[in-house]
């Protein structure tokens, strides 16, 4: 095979990465693509034989053409290729059909790497150019942009103090691909970054071609569907699998950033070890209860273990390297006597002398003494012992383990100053500065760990322990149900948990379905029964309840609920401990399903800012915790775009955002990824606080909302609401259409997810989970949950006088409409109502599905034009042709799929329900997944 990354000549390569637009910027990524698909043309022949892959090339090929007589508006063509294409796909055998969706899947996966690729490319193009400053998010465009409209450094540096960020990672829902998958993808993955290298030698792009096709055949003879569904451990290694790739390496990157950020924009020179602390990270895994029976108080206790040891080892690796590296001599330069009296300190509590712990090692490297008794208690605090019994380590085996991480931050401060004191300032800023902004980032636990529950179990619990005295208190009456003595048992973990060395591993206690103020009560009741301690206290912040309110309904009454809880005597007692602060959760995935996208990105809005002006006058600080997933249908959408839309003055620096196991491979499986999501993040806090835009008299999306756009948005949500109730939720017809025209009942053997898709066994909308909700319909190329009603309402509230102006001025200047109407289109632009209607044909009563596929398909049109109208567009993403591209690369290979899977569905329907069908269908999940790069 041909060099297919060989360049005609190098310098066309640097122009591609100098160009800022057109197809000369695009041209790396056509390559990446062109070239990774002829490899995987390569493979398929070899592992699957001709036949296959010619019919793989036949499916692709009927797709784009299907596609492009869509465009010409030549639609009985359209749909006559899509039924030829039906009935050969229903002639294939179950094995072949299995192959083929594995080979589309495969696609999509080369297709993901290579946006990847280009992604961090475009990144280092910017960097190169000295660009960075004009891209969306970027920290150094945010402070170029406050300081053009007068916002002063000082200011600049106050409004960055009070940013505090906490990601915090969820496995549900679970990342799609296996373990050992992610491993094989990274990989493919660093290939290509080494082929992006200007010059490579032929050998070397030979060597590196060569790589990428034996990775390539790796994947092809893994199973990339799970045989077994995870267990909540598999989960929780895959969580902090993100550590290590990315996220450890990324901080100091990002803090560097941060510094040359404001060095460059305001001339402040501040070293990271002075920066505020602006990230924090969180965890669900392991500690999420709800409706999740397989997390145990053991596998609370083994998260926390897992997380702690994964940190640890980090920690000593940096330990040993500085010990390698910082070789200063005490003949030439001395150590402040700070250090010394450390040192000596160490020493003497050994009751040994320096001869017999070092002997003739580092006889006059005073640093790396220090750092090896640093290193000695690192091992101890891990629980681990030297395994050479003739190291330093060994023989400082009796220090004792770091009891917080205050006091390994003592000990590299001391360290950084005596360095600074004594000429070495550089050393201490590129060795001792990232460890030191570590141990602050991460103390000894990595991050902090929620235990959340249901309020139901809440309240059953209560009930059942309205007898229980402190008499026995030691043990878990005999009485109590099963799931009233776990949640017993848990608050039992959570004490265990916070009487270790790091009692802040736990910290927030999540309620579901929080609805009054005595679900909040109640938590208080139920942790100090199972002897937690809820009030901060020295260095245990304590645990604080915090309501997730989740329906319509709750979302509207939260403030009025949070008024009266914080003016209640004895819970402002309990505030005061945490310094007056409470953190309230907002959930995107139940309010939507409950009551349409529109409503749900409203009402969450409004209970944003009437909770802050709550907040204010019971004088609590307020923190929120947004509960987005990854889709539209669950609150998803770019990250900069959703935190500026926050309500102008209902924002005080302070935000954690959940990151949902499907997203976090997009996000954080490279630290120049991870550095650019943390990035906007900062960024777009910073510019949600400071409003630049606001300041400038001719500045446009300033966050300030007028009356009549408010007073716009509020009837549209309303229609959109009733509409979406009676067309969807109280239409029976709807829920049964929903399980039959839809893969929902295949999640369980699609084994992605520790989690049961349903918090019972009842088959009703009530219990089944948002997460399968949006699933369903997204596999099905639907994705209802993302624009039903939207239209409807538009539709109805254009019918006033002056509403198209209103609306178009809307569309250029409110944030939060923007937000909503720019996720509708994205959503609809990957629905496909012709492969929906293959789907639709599954449900066998006629009539039924009539009714309800044509409810969708009429408001499907409806909201595309709507969509259309308002943003002035002759077709959606016009103005995203990145994301417009994506999603056009994609259609040809996701469109085969859905097929696939649909005529798999109706052969299992039939009474084909085989091991080698469900395979089959799972593999179709695994590949429209990655196509659609959502899983629900």
């Amino acid at each position: 095979m041909p060099l297919l990354w060989k360049p005609e000549s190098w310098s066309q390569r640097l122009a591609e990465l100098e160009a800022r637009s057109g197809d000369l910027k695009e041209a790396p990524l056509r390559r990446d693509v062109r070239s990774l698909g002829m490899l995987l043309g390569e493979v398929l022949r070899e592992q699957a034989g001709e036949a296959l892959y010619k019919k793989v090339e036949e499916l692709r090929q009927s797709a784009i053409r299907r596609r492009e007589e869509q465009a010409a508006g030549s639609a009985k063509e359209a749909e006559e290729r899509l039924r030829q294409t039906v009935l050969g796909i229903s002639a294939l055998p179950v094995e072949q059909a299995y192959q083929l969706s594995r080979a589309f899947a495969f696609y999509f996966e080369l297709i993901n790497l290579a946006e990847t690729n280009h992604r961090k490319r475009r990144r280092v193009s910017l960097q190169l150019s000295g660009d960075s400053s004009t891209q969306r998010g970027s920290l150094r465009g945010t402070l170029r942009e406050m300081k053009r409209v007068g916002i002063t450094a000082a200011e600049a540096l106050n409004w960055l103090q009070r940013v505090f960020i906490v990601p915090v990672f969820t496995a549900h829902p679970t990342e799609i691909a296996r373990r050992s998958v992610l491993f094989k993808r990274r990989r493919i993955g660093e290939f290509l970054e080494e082929l992006d290298r200007i010059p490579v030698p032929d050998e070397e792009i030979s060597r590196l071609q060569e790589q990428l096709t034996a990775e390539i055949t790796a994947l092809w003879q893994t199973d990339e569907v799970r045989s077994r569904r995870p267990t909540v451990n598999d989960e929780i290694k895959m969580g902090l699998d993100y550590y290590d790739v990315s996220i450890f390496a990324t901080l100091p990157k990002l803090y560097e950033e941060v510094s040359a950020a404001l060095a460059s924009e305001y001339g402040l020179h501040i070293d990271i070890s002075e920066l505020p602390l602006l990230l924090g990270f969180g965890s669900w895994i392991g500690g999420d209860r709800d409706g999740n029976p397989y997390v145990t108080p053991e596998v609370t206790r083994e998260a926390i273990r897992t997380a702690r040891a994964r940190l640890l080892a980090y920690y000593q690796k940096q330990a040993q390297l500085i010990i390698d590296l910082l070789t200063t001599s005490a003949q030439q330069l001395p150590i402040s006597d700070e250090l010394s009296q450390r040192l000596h300190g160490y020493l003497a509590e050994l009751r040994a002398g320096t001869q017999q712990i070092f002997g003739a090692r580092f006889e006059f490297e005073m640093y790396r003494r220090f750092m090896v008794c640093v290193h000695a208690r690192l091992l101890k605090t891990a629980g681990e012992s030297e395994s050479d019994s003739g190291s330093m380590e060994a023989a400082l085996s009796a220090l004792p383990a770091y009891g917080s991480a205050q006091e390994l931050l003592d000990d590299l401060n001391a360290l950084r100053r005596s360095l600074a004191e004594n000429e070495g300032l550089r050393l201490a800023k590129t060795l001792i500065d990232p460890f030191i902004l570590l141990v602050r980032t991460f103390g000894l636990h990595l991050h902090t760990l929620d235990v959340r529950q249901h309020v139901k179990l809440h309240n059953k619990a209560l009930k059942e322990t309205s007898d229980w005295c402190a008499g026995n208190a030691s043990t878990v009456p005999q009485t109590l149900s099963k799931e009233s003595a776990d949640v017993i048992e848990a608050f039992r973990t959570i004490a265990e948990v916070k009487a270790g060395c790091s009692p802040e591993a736990i910290r927030q206690y999540v309620i579901s379905g929080a609805a009054t103020v005595e679900d909040v009560l109640g938590v208080l009741w139920l942790a100090r029964l199972g002897g937690v301690q809820v009030a901060a206290n020295g260095n245990d912040p304590g645990l604080m309840p915090v309501p997730l309110f989740e329906s319509i309904e709750d979302l509207r009454n939260a403030p009025e609920v949070c008024r009266k809880w914080w003016n209640m005597p004895e819970y402002r007692a309990l505030l005061a401990t945490w310094g007056n602060t409470q953190e309230i959760m907002l959930g995107y995935s139940d309010s939507n399903k409950d009551g349409g996208m529109m409503t749900s990105t409203w009402e969450i809005f409004r209970a944003h800012r009437a909770l802050h002006e709550v907040a204010r006058e019971c004088g609590v600080k307020l923190r929120l915790f947004h509960g987005r997933g990854g889709t539209v249908g669950r609150g998803g959408g770019p990250t900069h775009r959703s935190i500026y839309a926050q309500p102008v003055g209902a924002f005080e620096g302070q935000i954690r955002i959940t990151e949902q196991g499907e997203v976090l491979n997009w996000k954080y499986s490279d630290v120049v990824l991870a550095e650019r999501n943390l990035e906007l993040m900062i960024a777009a806090s910073l510019d949600a606080l400071a409003r630049p835009n606001a300041l400038d008299p001719k500045g446009h999306q300033s966050g300030i909302l007028l009356p009549e756009w408010e007073a716009a948005l509020e009837e549209m949500s309303d229609t959109a609401f009733h509409f979406y109730r009676e067309q969807i939720i109280d239409d029976p017809e709807v829920f049964s259409y929903f399980e039959l025209a839809t893969p929902v009942a295949e999640l369980e053997h699609a084994k992605i997810s520790s989690r049961p898709t349903r918090r019972s066994g009842r088959r009703a909308f009530a219990d089944l989970r948002a997460i399968p909700w949006v699933f369903g319909w997204t596999q099905s190329r639907q994705l209802v949950p993302a624009w039903f009603g939207v239209g409807y309402a538009i539709e109805r509230y254009s019918q006033k006088p002056g509403a198209a102006k209103l609306l178009r001025a809307m569309m250029a200047e409110f944030p939060l409409f923007i937000d909503i109407i720019r996720n509708v289109e994205m959503a609809m632009a990957k629905a496909d109502l012709g492969i929906a209607s293959l789907y639709a044909s599954l449900v066998p009563d006629a009539e039924m599905r009539k009714r309800v596929f044509s409810k969708i398909e009429t408001e499907f049109h409806r909201t595309h034009a709507a969509a259309l109208a308002i943003t002035g567009q002759k077709e959606l993403l016009e103005t995203n042709q990145v994301l417009a591209r994506s999603i056009r690369l994609r259609n040809p290979y996701v469109d085969p799929m859905s097929l696939i899977q649909v005529d798999l569905l109706r052969r299992k329907r039939a009474g084909e329900d085989t091991d080698e069908i469900n395979r089959a269908i799972a593999g179709t999940i695994n590949g429209i997944s990655a196509g659609l790069r959502n899983t629900g």
